[in-house]
C-alpha cells in the first residue's frame, strides 16, 4: 500500500508534468502523454485527480500560487530590490509557468475565465498588502486597478502566442522568457514609478464630471 506521503509526491510529480506537457503542446495534451512524463499509468492520474478538468483545476491552483507568491514578495515587503533582482536571475526557471498561462489564455471557455478571475483576485490581494506597506499607492478603485493591471499582463503575453496548436519548444521558451523580461520591464517600471502623465489634469477632469470622484 502506497503511503499519503507517496501519495503526495506522486500527485505533485503528475500536476507538474501535466504543466510543463500543457505548456509545450496545449490545454487538450492527452493524459497518456503526461502519465508517461510523470513516469505513472493514466489510471493513477484518475485517481488523483478526478477528471482532465481535476488536474487542470490543480495545475490552476499551482500556478496562480506561484505567481501570488513572486509578485508578493516584489511589491509588499522592504526586501522588494533584492527579491527582483533575485527573480530576474532565476526569471528561466518560470518558463514553464508563463508557458503554460500562454495555454490558458488561448484555450478559452469557463475554465479559463475563472483562470483569468484568479488572477485579478490575487492581484487585488497582493496590492492590497503593499499598499497597506507603504511600498504601492492606493487606489480609488482598488478592484478595477487589479484587473486592469492583470488584463494589461495577461493581454501582452497573450501577443506572444504561437499561432494555432503550433507547439512550443519547452528548450527555447526559457531563453524567450528572458528576452521577453528583459524587453518589457524597464518599460514597465519606468511607467509604473515616473507617471505617463506631467499632471492630474486629464484625471481631474475625468472625476469632476463623473461619479467616481466619491468613490
Amino acid at each position: 500500500m502506497r503511503s499519503a506521503q507517496e501519495d503526495l509526491t506522486t500527485k505533485a510529480r503528475i500536476r507538474d508534468a501535466a504543466i510543463l506537457r500543457f505548456a509545450s503542446d496545449g490545454l487538450e495534451a492527452p493524459l497518456r502523454a503526461i502519465a508517461a512524463d510523470a513516469g505513472v499509468s493514466p489510471g493513477l492520474i484518475m485517481h488523483h485527480f478526478g477528471s482532465r478538468a481535476g488536474l487542470r483545476e490543480a495545475c490552476d491552483t499551482y500556478v496562480l500560487q506561484q505567481v501570488r507568491h513572486n509578485k508578493s514578495s516584489v511589491l509588499g515587503n522592504a526586501g522588494a530590490p533584492g527579491a527582483m533582482l533575485a527573480q530576474l536571475a532565476e526569471v528561466e526557471g518560470y518558463a514553464p509557468l508563463v508557458g503554460y498561462t500562454l495555454r490558458c489564455l488561448q484555450e478559452g471557455g469557463e475554465l479559463t475565465r475563472k483562470f483569468v478571475d484568479g488572477v485579478v483576485a490575487d492581484a487585488a490581494a497582493y496590492l492590497a498588502d503593499a499598499v497597506a506597506a507603504g511600498t504601492v499607492s492606493p487606489s480609488r478603485v482598488p478592484e478595477d486597478r487589479a484587473r486592469v493591471l492583470a488584463e494589461i499582463s495577461l493581454g501582452s503575453l497573450l501577443l506572444q502566442l504561437p499561432t494555432g496548436s503550433e507547439p512550443f519548444v519547452l528548450e527555447d521558451l526559457p531563453r524567450w522568457l528572458r528576452r521577453y523580461t528583459e524587453r518589457i520591464l524597464l518599460p514597465f517600471l519606468e511607467l509604473f514609478t515616473e507617471p505617463l502623465l506631467t499632471d492630474s489634469t486629464l484625471l481631474d477632469t475625468y472625476l469632476a464630471n463623473t461619479d467616481r470622484s466619491t468613490k
